[in-house]
C-alpha cells in the first residue's frame, strides 16, 4: 500500500505532459516534488529539487521519503540510462510504485537500421526503458499513449516552414489530448502497481494528409504537400498502423477541437 502523505516525485515536470500532471496531483491532495536539472523556486504548489535522470546526479536525495514516482522525462536518446538511473535510486529508497509513460507501438515498430533510428528511435528508446522498469524490482505501472495533439502541431508547424510540406506517405496518427493522458497517469499513480495497463489513444485515426490540410486551414497558410514513402522497416510498420490503437480510442478531445483552441501565435 502506497502512502498518501509522502510526496510524489515527478520527472519531466516542466514538459508538455508533466506540467499537466502537477495540478492534478495537487487537486488529489498529494504533495508534489519535481525533479529538474535547474534550480527552481517552488511554484504551482510543488517543490522543485535539482537532479538529472540522465546522469543520476541528485536522485538519491530526490527519492528520499517518496513512495510513488511518476516518470515523464523521456526523449529519443538516453531513455534507457534515465530509466536505469531512476529505478536504481528508487530501489535503494524503497519506492513502492513507479509509473512510466511510454508510447503505443514501442513493442511493434522495429528500429534496426540507421534510417530507422534517425526517424523512429523514440520507439526503441521507450521499449528499452520499459524493459528496465519492468525488470528493476520496483513495483511498476506502464501506460502507453499515442502521439499528443501538441506533438502533431509542432511537427506540422515545422514542416510548414518550407514552401512544400514533405509529409510521411501512408502514415496515420491517432492524436490524443495530453491533459487526458495526464489525468490517466495521476489515476494510476494514486492506485496500486498494475504492470502494463491498456493503452490511451485519441478518438480518431487521421491520415497525415488530413492533419496537414486541417492545420493549413486553421493557420491560413497555403502550401503544396508531397507524400513520399519513407524507406525502412520502421516506416513500413508505421504505414501498417503499428503506432495506432483504434480499439483503445478512449480520448475525448478531437484534433479539430484542439486546433480551434489554439491562438494565432501557436499556429
Amino acid at each position: 500500500m502506497t502512502s498518501t502523505t509522502s510526496p510524489v516525485l515527478l520527472t519531466g515536470g516542466t514538459g508538455t505532459l508533466g506540467r499537466r500532471v502537477i495540478p492534478l496531483l495537487r487537486a488529489a491532495g498529494r504533495d508534489v516534488r519535481v525533479l529538474s536539472r535547474h534550480d527552481h523556486r517552488p511554484r504551482d504548489g510543488a517543490e522543485f529539487v535539482t537532479g538529472d535522470v540522465s546522469t543520476g546526479d541528485g536522485l538519491d536525495v530526490a527519492v528520499e521519503g517518496v513512495d510513488t514516482v511518476v516518470h515523464c522525462a523521456g526523449s529519443a536518446k538516453g531513455d534507457a540510462d534515465k530509466a536505469r538511473n531512476l529505478t536504481e535510486a528508487a530501489s535503494r529508497a524503497g519506492v513502492r510504485h513507479l509509473v512510466f509513460i511510454s508510447v503505443v507501438g514501442a513493442d511493434r515498430i522495429p528500429v534496426v537500421s540507421r534510417v530507422d533510428h534517425a526517424m523512429y528511435g523514440y520507439f526503441a528508446a521507450k521499449r528499452e526503458a520499459e524493459r528496465i522498469v519492468a525488470g528493476s524490482g520496483v513495483p511498476w505501472t506502464t501506460l502507453r499513449a499515442t502521439q499528443f495533439h501538441d506533438w502533431v502541431l509542432v511537427l506540422l508547424r515545422q514542416m510548414a516552414r518550407m514552401p512544400v510540406m514533405p509529409l510521411w506517405g501512408g502514415a496515420r496518427f491517432q492524436p490524443v489530448d495530453s491533459g487526458e493522458v495526464a489525468a490517466r497517469l495521476v489515476e494510476l499513480a494514486l492506485g496500486e502497481p498494475a504492470g502494463l495497463v491498456p493503452d490511451v489513444a485519441g478518438p480518431r485515426v487521421h491520415s497525415m494528409e488530413e492533419l496537414a490540410q486541417s492545420y493549413l486551414r486553421a493557420s491560413g497558410k497555403r502550401r503544396l504537400t508531397i507524400s513520399p514513402k519513407a524507406p525502412g522497416k520502421a516506416a513500413a510498420a508505421y504505414r501498417q498502423g503499428a503506432n495506432l490503437a483504434p480499439e483503445r480510442a478512449v480520448g475525448r478531445r478531437t484534433w479539430e477541437e484542439f486546433l480551434a483552441a489554439q491562438t494565432p501565435g501557436d499556429l
